[in-house]
C-alpha cells in the first residue's frame, strides 16, 4: 500500500503493518527473540521497545502540541541530528524488561496511537501546517512515521537479526 493520504488509509496500513510485525515475531522461537545483545536493536525485544518508546514520544508531542505548547522534539536535550544518541538512551531504559513485558507495553501504546488517529478527520490529519507544533508538515506525517513506516522498518530489521 502507498503512503497513507487519508485517515482510513492510515488506520488500515498501521494495523496491517502492526499485525505483520506481531505475526512475524509470533512465528519466531522465543529463544531467538530474546537473544542477549549488548548493543542497540540486536534482538526482537530491543526493536519492539524502540517502537513502544517512539509511540510514547509521539503521544507526548501530541499532548503538548495540541494543548498549545511546543513539544521538545525528538526529546529534551536532543535534536534530530542526535537521534542515535536518544535511541541509545531508549535502549538502555528497557534492557531489564522481558520480551513479554515489552510486547504488552507496545500493544498498549499502539492502541493509544490508534485512538489519536481515530479522533481526527482527514483534514486534521493531512493538512500541512494545520497545527503550529507540526511545523511545515502534517499531523498525519508524524503518525505515519510513528506507526506504519516504523513497523515496516522494524520488520526489515528483525529479519536481519
Amino acid at each position: 500500500m502507498a503512503r497513507p493520504k487519508s485517515k482510513r488509509d492510515l488506520l488500515v496500513l498501521s494495523k496491517t503493518n502492526f499485525t505483520k510485525l506481531k505475526d512475524y515475531v509470533d512465528s519466531m522461537p522465543d529463544t531467538h527473540a530474546e537473544l542477549p545483545n549488548g548493543y542497540l536493536n540486536r534482538n526482537v525485544r530491543d526493536v519492539l521497545a524502540h517502537l513502544h518508546h517512539w509511540h510514547i514520544m509521539m503521544l507526548d508531542w501530541y499532548d503538548v502540541g495540541m494543548s498549545g505548547g511546543v513539544p521538545a522534539m525528538p526529546a529534551e536535550g536532543y535534536t534530530w541530528r542526535t537521534v542515535p544518541d536518544r535511541n541509545r538512551v531508549i535502549w538502555s531504559q528497557y534492557t531489564s524488561y522481558s520480551l513479554g513485558e515489552i510486547r504488552d507495553l507496545l500493544e498498549l501504546s499502539y492502541m493509544k496511537i490508534r485512538s489519536v488517529i481515530q479522533q481526527h478527520s482527514d483534514d486534521d490529519l493531512f493538512t500541512k501546517k494545520k497545527y503550529k507544533w507540526t511545523g511545515s508538515t502534517s499531523l498525519g506525517a508524524y503518525l505515519i512515521s510513528a506507526t506504519s513506516s516504523h513497523y515496516d522498518w522494524a520488520i526489515k530489521l528483525i529479519k536481519k537479526i
